[in-house]
């Protein structure tokens, strides 16, 4: 028999609890989302390789993303070696339960969305 699945606990600004309120408030950052599907893609990943797969982010960012996800039990950290220090993230369980909710995301864009030309042509 399964073990019954742990829970996070979720803010959710209302009156009522919202699971797409919280799910979004779980993923909705900008390259929460697109490092997840990095990682379900390709597995595990060291820092440096993930920050390739990530076109466009810096540094920076993908840092406190990840720490963010790693608070959120999406992603775990481990450290594979000392010296030099390695360090390689992957999805937890967690994570890799929102492979469906990624997946649909990318067919909608591959229906519904095409590259602008430029930036100014684009409906950010």
């Amino acid at each position: 028999m399964d073990e019954p699945t742990q829970r996070l606990d979720v803010w959710c600004s209302g009156e009522e609890w919202c699971p797409i309120t919280s799910t979004a408030t779980l993923i909705g950052k900008k390259w929460h989302t697109v490092i997840i599907h990095r990682l379900l893609e390709n597995g595990p990943l060291g820092f440096t390789a993930l920050e390739e797969e990530v076109d466009g982010i810096s540094s920076k960012v993908l840092s406190d993303a990840l720490d963010d996800l790693e608070d959120k039990q999406l992603v775990d950290r481990e450290i594979v070696s000392e010296k030099p220090v390695r360090v390689e993230y992957s999805l937890t369980d967690l994570g890799e339960s929102l492979e469906p909710v990624i997946e649909t995301m990318r067919e909608w864009g591959r229906q519904h969305l095409a590259a602008a030309s430029d930036e100014e042509s684009s409906v950010t």
